[in-house]
């Protein structure tokens, strides 16, 4: 719990960021950690508030009153065994989760939330640091054998359970390095990829052997040659492996069907980011989407649209200009009428920080250019009436665009997967699968399992996390009768 009265002493210790003219010079994180005495500080602001909200917060359900306590007094390996107790990797979340741990906080009703995310970063940086985070291998091998695909948060989090309840498990990948849309999702001056690449080195430790460029499933026309070296059919998995985890991304992109949508310079977020991190990681592309000069337009508010700003500042874009369809959300939550849930408030990106301009109850109603490339977006303003849009009348407006992005979030996991392994699915193409009582994450093919964005769709690195864990347990039940990992 902290001090007994240190959240009436001590104001929130917050993580600082490098100045904006310093880390847009590069890709690498910019985000400061808190010392040893800024933590303990922070920790101490952690009150006896009787029922802990942020543990039901948070997605995968973490004793952070208690961490936080050990933080306070200093005991930080303790803090690292009791984080590691509930998430296989508080180093992503604890730079790339939104914290709905802090808005659930009790202090946050009335006053600054507990920095839970700092104290996370804080606790698992010094665990790698001190030494302190080793692989675990399992001390005895079922003799059962678990296939994963997808190398994402999920479905590296249920390799890692798996293989120390003592599975022999792989994990297939289509792309040619582990960590799914951790790796090519998320830009690495968010997150870089060595926090990947230190995982992966324990994990293979600990026995889950990678299989990177390994496209599961049918055949997907024109991008087998793009993603991966070889394919595997769903039936050779099924025969190979005594169970199989379908842990993939949601990565099929809203599209925005309006006239001019065919010009050249209009692309999803995901076209765009990837090869920025590719890019990072020494590969030579003979054709990148590159903003230098240019007037950028990325069309969606959310966390990728964001991305796609912190990117094409990074590059030297000449504008940017951000659109969301839905109304500004005011700059202050009524905290008493939506606490302890996550509210809808004004939010700024340390993206959008760095220099874009941003525009809301904005629809894009067509893309026009010249000789087949777009050189600007025709838009106009809307209005909510009684849950329905409306266009403003006379509200149309124009904007140079000569590279258009679009971040309107994510449909469904691609779907030539699910019907590889003939899977049911649910009305918005995930993966039919349950996550109550007995038979937890089955689909409804026998030894088939889903977790993550495949079963519940676009969503949080923390609830892939979750579901991986959980599944892990499932797929454990159903191979051995019953189970010792935690849920």
């Amino acid at each position: 719990m902290g001090k007994v009265t240190g959240f009436m002493e001590f104001k929130r210790q917050d993580e600082a960021y490098l100045p904006v003219a310093e880390r847009v010079k590069n890709y690498k994180e910019f985000v400061i950690a808190l010392k040893d005495d800024q933590v303990k500080t922070e920790g101490a602001r952690c009150m006896d508030c009787g029922t802990p909200f942020c543990t039901t917060g948070c997605p995968v359900n973490n004793i952070i009153p208690d961490w936080n306590d050990l933080v306070y007094r200093g005991n930080f390996q303790a803090a690292l065994d009791t984080l590691h107790s509930t998430n296989n990797f508080p180093e992503f979340t604890g730079r790339i989760c939104p914290a709905p741990c802090e808005a659930a906080c009790t202090l946050n009703i009335n006053d600054d939330a507990v920095g839970i995310k700092s104290i996370e970063h804080f606790i698992i940086d010094k665990g790698w640091a001190s030494g302190w985070v080793k692989p675990q291998p399992a001390a005895i091998k079922t003799g059962k054998k678990v296939a994963i695909v997808g190398s994402g948060p999920a479905g590296l989090a249920a390799a890692q359970q798996l293989a120390r309840a003592g599975h022999s498990v792989t994990v297939f990948e289509k792309n040619d390095r582990i960590g799914g849309l951790l790796r090519y999702g998320i830009p690495d001056f968010k997150f870089e990829k060595s926090h990947i690449d230190r995982r992966m080195e324990q994990m293979k430790a600990e026995g889950v052997v990678f299989r990177t460029g390994v496209l599961v499933g049918k055949d997907f026309p024109g991008q087998v040659n793009n993603w991966a070296k070889e394919t595997i059919s769903a039936e050779q998995l099924k025969k190979d492996f005594d169970a199989v985890l379908l842990a993939g991304g949601a990565e099929l992109p809203r599209d925005l069907p309006v006239p001019g949508r065919e010009l050249r310079g209009i692309h999803f977020a995901m076209e765009f980011l990837p090869q920025q991190n590719k890019v990072d990681a020494g590969d030579k592309l003979p054709e990148q989407i590159v903003t230098t000069g240019k007037h950028v337009v990325v069309i969606g508010g959310g966390d990728t649209g964001s991305d796609c700003v912190g990117t094409s500042n990074r590059q030297g874009a000449a504008s940017i200009t951000q659109f969301e369809v839905m109304p500004k959300p005011p700059v202050k939550e009524n905290r008493h009428l939506v606490w302890p849930n996550w509210p809808l408030k004004m939010r700024t990106s340390s993206s959008q920080e760095e220099g874009c301009k941003r525009d809301w109850s904005v629809l894009t109603k067509r893309f026009e250019g010249k000789n087949g490339k777009v050189e600007k977006l025709v838009a106009c303003r809307v209005e909510w009436k009684d849950g329905k849009m409306q266009e403003v009348p006379k509200s149309e407006f124009e904007v140079k665009a000569d590279l258009v992005f679009l971040a309107m979030g994510f449909v469904s996991p691609v779907q030539q997967v699910l019907q590889a392994f003939g899977v049911d699915k649910d009305g918005r193409g995930n993966a039919g699968a349950n996550t109550e009582g007995d038979g937890s994450y089955r689909t409804s093919v026998q030894k088939v399992f889903a977790a993550g964005d495949m079963r519940r769709g676009q969503s949080l690195v923390v609830w892939a996390i979750r579901e991986g864990r959980q599944a892990a347990r499932s797929v454990d039940e159903f191979l051995m009768g019953s189970s010792v990992l935690p849920r």
